[in-house]
Parts: structure tokens; C-alpha cells; sequence
């Protein structure tokens, strides 16, 4: 893969990449020997010129004495593999008396130029493991994979278990990183079971929100422009979903490049295999040497980590054999090779050659037939769990238990016990991590810890009896409903991908054991108190579907149990969050928050009542209920008056301050927002999945422009949240740039309301700039989709906005009756914030028909007086606007200048703004016919 900088030589079908040392024909990468390739290079990179026989053998062979037949024989290779003289080609010519020269066109070219900066900024989730220490014979294995999938994007890595897969694609990852600008993101699926969470889990690692059972759509939106290395790696236990999936974001998104490894293809359209072989080995037929042992990979491999762990092998003629014998029996395969090597510290070369013959010659001779990463592994595994003493098997076995990584903590609180204490316990663990038995990883700042997936499947295969596997569930799933408490309350703080990745990993541990309690044989009892606490840290991470299914399950499992307990209240909250947001506010969703509501104030929870009743205060507003959403509110904020925590009281002035924001309350709106605003910013809290200071600025940002204020700085807390803020300021431009931010963000984390919105938005634009059919036809659209998914907390605004247009398509009478209709219901629901301004609509429908030019005056008389009420001096402009030049247009300019001079005068920055701009200019030619 070419980065920006590397030197690439074509010539004829051939491309040279000296910086990685990689030659293809036809995009398809070379064998080439070391030498050939020096040989090569060395003419390549000076065309036309000669090259002399001694400079090229001081090239190849330095510090060494070779006859000059050692170069025609490289040479002749070298032509050959070039296919020279075939079809007219001509490459390489022999000089007489001087030496060669390459005589084919070449041409020199850089790279693909590609975006690492931006990559790197915006790309806050690559996770790439520990690059690989000791790479043995997989640089060729490297360079080729590599050259395959630059020209491919799709390859999947194929060879037994243990033979180097992960390695070879953790390597693979870190030489290709710069080429990606950093954006390298490696999913490990090993800790997957359920084949259902593959695209759930590569979204959430991308800090994606997860709302459906099929996060691939949302997925694909996000990835369809990004540059990105995607790794797959080990995907033969899931290997049906991964191929759907690889195949899906192969064929969606032109910019992705897929790396999976799995002991089967994947067997797809697209897909490109490189099957990894295991390591060489002497052959059978030759009695190998010190030297010849140490020419090959496997025994290479052998003593090199024999000696890192410890042991002092000084490989001899005596030793050679006894080392390729084990290397040969372990078929090469790198996993069993180093658990072998690691014993020998401990046992000595030859006592572990006994051992491993012990072990192994019943159970890989006896079946030929058996698949050879059966034979091999499987009996690597027996031999090396037969080796622990009792308290290492014990410990290993209660290991099991885990999914992927755990940390020390987990490991203690799971498998201390009685029988085995604490000290026994690290004790074994740091033999078990000498033996290789279980690995070690950093992630972040805490070291975790794992067994590797085929030991955890041999380990799960061996005999423990029914009551031990019982207690060792309830434990695993007792300390993961601790750690699901304490990851609710932190989530909120965690913004960077390698911070959510620690939290990402033990969440696998949390699905298996709310897979156990709630399966033939589990605890349901444990079951519900888990799901209890986890459900929060699932909506806090935005895996909705999940949330919603474990809260379903536990609370399904509560039937004939006791109703009404802190676990229920939590799970009916986020039930009808979960809901509400995957299906908008629904009768379903409602019930449960109000159950919830009902067991906090029957038990007195301060904290949950208030956040409850700002929920239902957000559920009504997005049902279009402002009045009851008020109510709600309210209540909250009598609810935590009563309580005096601080907390509580944030979390009311929020919903007061929203609710207050919706019916026109204007001033009375900002100072409960400000009040909350000045909590948050010294504190950190989410409730139920919102953060509060998020939902503060909106209302913030929306009721400051309508009084009046338009700093900038103001106005950028909701840069994100309200484009509408820029149409009114008649800033079409940014308006537009966040209208497309919006649908973007709402397609790929499944937030079909808001999408919905952001077509709205776009519909406003079109009509705003002249295009008031077409906008007229999406404003529509919008508020169908909206209406279907009880989202009506923006009919009031879009309904004035269609009339507007409606009524610059000359559809009078269609665009009165919307006016009509939207007053009637604002009027019924309370949604009073843009009262003022429908009113200015219905004063210039009926302007519109110029009969009734009376009722206009009427109608914007209303208007003024509303928005003087309200405190909203930017509706009063507007009105005031319209009203001003229907008395200019009557003769009347002096009345009209008293009456927009002291509205416009109330205003003293923001004076680019569309509406003061047009006021100011109103206001000049006013005053030049009232001089003259």
C-alpha cells in the first residue's frame, strides 16, 4: 500500500516499491528472492545506464567473495521471472565488458496522495494491539498481503488456529497505518457468541448509536466516505454474519479496506484469499544440523522463545534433532510451538520432547482423517492443561468463564474463593502467563487479560462438575452487576474511543452473563438485578435494541415475583427511553415511564422522580402535549424544592426551562436554563442517557436569538442542534452546511425523527431560495414521516413555514386553512413559541387577497401584541415589518415609521441579520418620504 512519499517505478505490467520492497505484475504481487530483488532495484533505479559486474556483486554480496557464475545465475532468474525476450519485451541487456543495463521505459510516480492528517484528526476510535515483537518468516507474508489488498480492498487471511493470523494482521495493521492516516480500527470477534452482535459491535467501537437489531444500514452510511483499514480478525465462530456484512460494506462504501482472518473463507463476491501457511520445518528425510535447524522458521521460532522465557538452549548437533522432531510434530503451527518452547525452562529439551510424545502420539496419529488444526491444537492444549498442578487447572478452568479480556479485579473478585485464596490465585496466574496459558494486554491504563480463544474452548471442554459451573456464574455475574453501576455513572466522561474501548471489552462479559441467567439453568433472580444495572450503561452507550431486550427479559422474568423494587424502576425507565427513542413516544413507552414513575414516588426516590418526570416532560413535548410537558416540569421541580439536592433541582430547571422555552415563556425560560447551565459546568451527570447540558444549550441558544441575542459565542452551543437558529438569522449558507450535519448524524446513529427533520430543513432552504414547490413537497414529506413516528414537537414551526410557501405558489386558501388549523391546535397544546409569527403568517395570507387588506392589519396587530407579551422583540421585528409597509403602502409613512423605528432601535448588534437588515432598509426609505 503506497503512501504519500513512496517512490513507486512502473515499467511494462511491472510497479517496484523499493521503501517496501514489493514488486507486482498486474497488481499481482512477485515472488522474488532477496537477491534478485537487490539485483533489480539496484537497475531499475538508474535506466539506460550500465551497471558493472563487481558493483553489482559488492551490492548483492557484500563483505563476501563470489564468482561472477553466482550473478549470471541470479541474472538469468531474474529474466526469466521477468519474462524477458518473450513477446518483444526487453528488459535487461548484457553489455559486453562493462555489465548491464536496464533498457525498458520507466517511469517514476509517488504514491496515492492520501488525507493522513485528516484521518488522523477525525478518527478518535483506531485501536490497534501492541505492534508484534519477534516477526519470524512473515515479512514475505506481510509485503504480499499488503500488495493484495491495495489492489483488491477485500482479503481474508485463511490457515489453521494458532498459526499466526492475529499476528500477522496486527502486524499488517501497524506497517499500513500511516498509508490510512491512523483510521485502523481492529475488531476482535473472538469475544462475540451471539452472531447477531457483529455490526452492533463495530458501530459501537466507532462510537456509533446502535437503535435497531440491524446497525449494517447506519453503518454503511457512516463509513461511505471514510478512508479506513477495517480488521476483522477471527470470524469462523460468526462466519455466516461477518460474510454478510464484509460483503456489504465491501460493496457500499469504495473506501474501506477489509483485513479479516478466519480458519475458513468467507466466500464471498469480492473476496481475495491468502492462505497462511504454517511455519517451515527441516524435512523428514534429512538429519538436520545446528545450522540447518536454526535456516528454518519453526525451529527458529522454538529457540527463540525457549530462550525469552528463561531457558538457556545453546542449539548444537546434539539438540538440533530434538528440536525439529518437536517443531515437525507441532505441524509448525506458531501458537503450539511457543506453548512447547515455554516448558522448557521448567522441564528441560528433552524431558519436554518425552512429555509432548506422552501427550500426543495417541491422539494425533489415531485419525488421519480429523481436520490437522484438530489433531495439532486440541492435543497441544491436553498436553499443556496436564502439566498445570491442581490449583493452575483450577484457576484456569473458573477463567473460562470470562469472554475476551478481564482485568485483575474481575479475575480476584470472580475466581478467589474458600478453596483458593487471593494468594493462590496471582500465584497461579503468573504461571499460567509464563506457560502462555493466558495472555496479557494493555488497554488504556489497566492491564487486562485473556485466554486465548482456542484455549478457552479447550478448557470449556474439560469436566467441572454441574455445582461448581452454577457458582462460578452466579460470582461472574454478581461482579459484572457491580461493574455495570459504576460504569453507568463514569460513561458520562468517557469521549474517546481507546476510553470507551476498556468499557467496550467488559460488556461482552455483561451480555454472557445475562445470557447464562436468563437461559435453561441460569439465575433470573440475578438475572433482573443485572439487567438492572446494565441496562443504563447499554443506553448510555446508545445500544438501544439491546437495552430495550434485556429490560423486556428481566422484566418479563419479574412475573410472580415482588413488584415495585428500585430494580423495576430503573428497568421500566429505560424500557420506555429505549422505546421512545427507537419508535418515537408510543403508548408502550409511556406505560413504562409512568410504572417507573409510580414505584419512585411510592419509595420516595428524589433523584429518579425528578429525572422520570423530566423524561415524560420530553416525551410530551415530542407528542406535541406543551401544556402537559409544562405539568410534568413542574412537578419535577416541586418534587426536588422539597428535597434541596442539587442534582435534582439541575436536572428540574432543565425541564422547566424546556418546557417554559416551547409555550413562549421567554424570559422566564432563560433563567431556569441558566440556573441549570451553571450546575452543569461544574458537574458531570447523565440521566437515563441525556446529558443535561446538551439539552440546557439548545433551549438556550433558541430562546436567546428569540430575545434578541446574537452573539456568536451564544449561538455556538447549538451549532449542532439548531439549524433553525441560522434560517432565522437568514444565514441560508451555514444553515444549509448544519441542515446536511444534521441528516448525517441522524442517518448513521438510527435517529429516524431527526432525519426527518433534517429533510424539513432542506425543504425550508428550497423555498427560502426560490424553489418553494419543491420545498413544499419535502416540508410535506417531513411532517408525514414525523406525524408517523408521534414526533410532533416541530409542527407548529414547519406548518408556518409550508404555509409560507404554499403561499408562494399561489395556493391562498390551502395556506389559510394550515394557519387556521395550526393556531387552533397551538392554542389547545400550549405550543406558544411561534404564536407570534403565525399570526404574522395569517396577516400576510390575507394580504394575499386584496380585499381583505383590514384583516392583515388585524392579524399583525395581534402579532405585536403577542411578542410584546412573550418578551420577543425578533418576532416583534418581523411583524413589525410587514405591518410598517402596509401602512407605507397606504399613505401612512409617518405611521409607519413610529412604528418600526423604536422596535428596530431596540436592537444593538446582530444588525447584518436578514430581518434587521431589511428593517434598516425599510426604515431609510420611510424617512426620505417622510422629509419629502
Amino acid at each position: 500500500m503506497t503512501t504519500h512519499g513512496k517512490e513507486v517505478l512502473s515499467f511494462g505490467p511491472f510497479r517496484l516499491t523499493a521503501s517496501e520492497r514489493l514488486l507486482t505484475k498486474d497488481g499481482v504481487p512477485v515472488d522474488l528472492g532477496a537477491r534478485a530483488y537487490e539485483i533489480l532495484t539496484a537497475l531499475v533505479s538508474t535506466p539506460n545506464e550500465v551497471i558493472s559486474k563487481k558493483d553489482l556483486l559488492s551490492l548483492v554480496w557484500p563483505n563476501v567473495t563470489v564468482e561472477e557464475g553466482s550473478l549470471r545465475g541470479q541474472m538469468a532468474s531474474l529474466r526469466k521471472m521477468l519474462g524477458d525476450g518473450k513477446d518483444g519485451a526487453r528488459y535487461i541487456t548484457t553489455v559486453a565488458g562493462r555489465g548491464y543495463c536496464f533498457v525498458a521505459p520507466v517511469s517514476r510516480s509517488l504514491g496515492e496522495p492520501e488525507a493522513a492528517s485528516a484521518a488522523a484528526e477525525s478518527f478518535r476510535n483506531a485501536n490497534l494491539p501492541v505492534r508484534p515483537a519477534g516477526l519470524i518468516d512473515r515479512e514475505d507474508d506481510l509485503q504480499r498481503v499488503a500488495a493484495q489488498l491495495e489492489v483488491a480492498r477485500f482479503v481474508t487471511v485463511v490457515g489453521l488456529g494458532g498459526v499466526g493470523k492475529t499476528t500477522l494482521a496486527t502486524a499488517l495493521g501497524h506497517h499500513l497505518i500511516e498509508a490510512f492516516g491512523g483510521a485502523v480500527l481492529f475488531v476482535d470477534l473472538s469475544m462475540l457468541s451471539d452472531s447477531r452482535l457483529v455490526t452492533s459491535t463495530v458501530a459501537s467501537m466507532l462510537g456509533l448509536s446502535v437503535r435497531s437489531d440491524d446497525a449494517t444500514p447506519n453503518l454503511i452510511a457512516y463509513l461511505r466516505d471514510k478512508r479506513v483499514l477495517l480488521i476483522l480478525d477471527t470470524c469462523e465462530h460468526l462466519i455466516e454474519s461477518v460474510a454478510t456484512f464484509a460483503s456489504c460494506v465491501f460493496r457500499e462504501t469504495p473506501q474501506v479496506h477489509i483485513l479479516a482472518t478466519s480458519r475458513e473463507a468467507l466466500q464471498v463476491d469480492g473476496e481475495q484469499i491468502y492462505r497462511l501457511e504454517p511455519l517451515a520445518c527441516p524435512p523428514d528425510d534429512a538429519m538436520p544440523t545446528a545450522a540447518i535447524a536454526r535456516s528454518f522458521p519453526a525451529t527458529q521460532l522454538f529457540v527463540e522463545r525457549a530462550a525469552a522465557s528463561g531457558a538457556r538452549l545453546d542449539l548444537d548437533d546434539a539438540d538440533a534433532p530434538i528440536v525439529v522432531g518437536i517443531c515437525r510434530k507441532l505441524d509448525g503451527v506458531a501458537l503450539a510451538i511457543e506453548l512447547a518452547a515455554r516448558r522448557v525452562e521448567a522441564y528441560g529439551l528433552r524431558d519436554t520432547a518425552a512429555l509432548l510424545d506422552q501427550r500426543l502420539t495417541l491422539l494425533w496419529l489415531g485419525s488421519r482423517t480429523a481436520p490437522p488444526r484438530h489433531k495439532t491444537l486440541q492435543a497441544t492444549l491436553d498436553w499443556s492443561y496436564r502439566l498445570l498442578s491442581s490449583v493452575e487447572r483450577l484457576v484456569l478452568r473458573r477463567l473460562a468463564v470470562f469472554v475476551g479480556h478481564f482485568t485483575l479485579d474481575a479475575m480476584l473478585a470472580v475466581v478467589t474463593s474458600v478453596n483458593v485464596d487471593q494468594t493462590a490465585v496471582l500465584g497461579a496466574i503468573d504461571s499460567l502467563i509464563a506457560k502462555s496459558m493466558v495472555t496479557t494486554r494493555p488497554i488504556g491504563a489497566m492491564m487486562r487479560y485473556r485466554l486465548l480463544d482456542t484455549t478457552r474452548t479447550y478448557i470449556l471442554g474439560t469436566e467441572i462438575t454441574d455445582p461448581e459451573a452454577a457458582d462460578l456464574a452466579v460470582r461472574h455475574a454478581n461482579y459484572f452487576r457491580r461493574w455495570s453501576e459504576q460504569a453507568g455513572r463514569e460513561w458520562a466522561a468517557l469521549s474517546s474511543g481507546a476510553e470507551r474501548e476498556a468499557h467496550l471489552a467488559d460488556l461482552n462479559n455483561v451480555r454472557a452473563a445475562l445470557e447464562w441467567c436468563f437461559g435453561e439453568g441460569g439465575d433470573p433472580e440475578i438475572g433482573i438485578k443485572l439487567a438492572a444495572a446494565a441496562a443504563p450503561v447499554l443506553l448510555a452507550m446508545s445500544l438501544l435494541s439491546e437495552c430495550y431486550r434485556w429490560s423486556q427479559h428481566a422484566i418479563v422474568a419479574l412475573e410472580g415475583r415482588t413488584r415495585g423494587e428500585p430494580e423495576e424502576m430503573q428497568l421500566q425507565a429505560n424500557l420506555g427511553v429505549a422505546s421512545m427513542h427507537m419508535n418515537g413516544p408510543s403508548d408502550a413507552a409511556r406505560a413504562a415511564l409512568d410504572r417507573s414513575l409510580a414505584i419512585a414516588e411510592a419509595g420516595g426516590n428524589v433523584l429518579s422522580q425528578v429525572g422520570i418526570l423530566g423524561t415524560l416532560s420530553m416525551f410530551c413535548t415530542r407528542d406535541g402535549e406543551f401544556k402537559t410537558a409544562l405539568d410534568h416540569a413542574r412537578r419535577a421541580r416541586t418534587v426536588a424544592g422539597a428535597a434541596e439536592d442539587p442534582h435534582a433541582m439541575a436536572l428540574a430547571q432543565s425541564a422547566v426551562g424546556r418546557a417554559l422555552h416551547f409555550i413562549g415563556e421567554h424570559g422566564s425560560a432563560r433563567s431556569e436554563l441558566e440556573a441549570a447551565l451553571q450546575h452543569w459546568s461544574h458537574a458531570q451527570r447523565a440521566y437515563l442517557g441525556f446529558d443535561d447540558r446538551i439539552l440546557v444549550g439548545l433551549g438556550l441558544a433558541r430562546g436567546l436569538w428569540v430575545q434578541a441575542s446574537t452573539n456568536p459565542a451564544s449561538l455556538a452551543v447549538a451549532l449542532a442542534w439548531a439549524p433553525d437558529v441560522f434560517v432565522w438569522n437568514g444565514d441560508l449558507a451555514s444553515a444549509e452546511a448544519h441542515a446536511d450535519r444534521l441528516v448525517a448524524h441522524a442517518r448513521s446513529h438510527s435517529l429516524g425523527p431527526y432525519l426527518h427533520v433534517g429533510y424539513g430543513y432542506k425543504g425550508i432552504l428550497a423555498i427560502r431560495r426560490g424553489d418553494a414547490r419543491g420545498g413544499v413537497d419535502t416540508l410535506r414529506g417531513c411532517l408525514k414521516h414525523c406525524h408517523a413516528m408521534h414526533y410532533e414537537v416541530r409542527n407548529t414551526e414547519f406548518n408556518i413555514l409550508l404555509a409560507q410557501g404554499l403561499l408562494a405558489i399561489e395556493q391562498v386558501g390551502e395556506a389559510i386553512r394550515l394557519v387556521d388549523d395550526t393556531i387552533s391546535r397551538a392554542e389547545e397544546n400550549g405550543d406558544l413559541f411561534f404564536m407570534p409569527e403565525a399570526l404574522r403568517v395569517r396577516g400576510c395570507a390575507v394580504l394575499a387577497m386584496p380585499t381583505r387588506v383590514d384583516d392583515a392589519e388585524r392579524w399583525f396587530k395581534q402579532s405585536l401584541e403577542l411578542s410584546r407579551r412573550q418578551g420577543a422583540p425578533a418576532w416583534e421585528l418581523r411583524t413589525a415589518i410587514d405591518l410598517a409597509a402596509l401602512l407605507a403602502g397606504r399613505g401612512q409613512p409617518d405611521d409607519a415609521c413610529g412604528l418600526l423605528r423604536p422596535v428596530f432601535e431596540q436592537f444593538t448588534e446582530g444588525l447584518e441579520t436578514a430581518d434587521l437588515a431589511a428593517a434598516g432598509r425599510l426604515l431609510a426609505s420611510l424617512v426620505g418620504r417622510t422629509n419629502s
